[in-house]
């Protein structure tokens, strides 16, 4: 078992910035691929980026690439998402995720944050 909390969460206005953590306990971390995911109001939940379990590899969406860097900490048992330039559309709730196969696909993530609210404002 791996247990995932979140932190960080807030409201930010738009073009603002904050960093989200996700600290890890149970299982080895650095054995596994952590992703981040998001869920707005009645819409269904989203990938946002995954990072490898060395860190040496980051995937993004296509709607955060260049605003959004995913990074991890293996000494801390910690994965980031630093977020930029934050829009409107950004609001959701981010989950963090560990132990992913297919990297996008939320279903094949095993262990699950409780989540953290963002919430843009215009």
């Amino acid at each position: 078992q791996v247990q995932l909390v979140e932190s960080g969460g807030g409201l930010v206005q738009a073009g603002g910035s904050l960093r989200l953590s996700c600290g890890a306990s149970g299982r080895t971390f650095s054995n596994y691929r952590m992703g981040w995911f998001r869920q707005a109001p009645g819409k269904e939940r989203e990938f946002v980026a995954t990072i490898n379990w060395s860190g040496g590899s980051a995937d993004y969406a296509d709607s955060v690439k260049g605003r959004f860097t995913i990074s991890r900490d293996n000494a801390k048992n910690t994965v980031y998402l630093q977020m930029n330039s934050l829009k409107p559309e950004d609001t959701a709730v981010y989950y963090c995720a560990a132990g992913g196969i297919i990297f996008y696909v939320a279903r094949t993530y095993a262990y699950w944050g409780q989540g953290t609210q963002v919430t843009v404002s215009s």
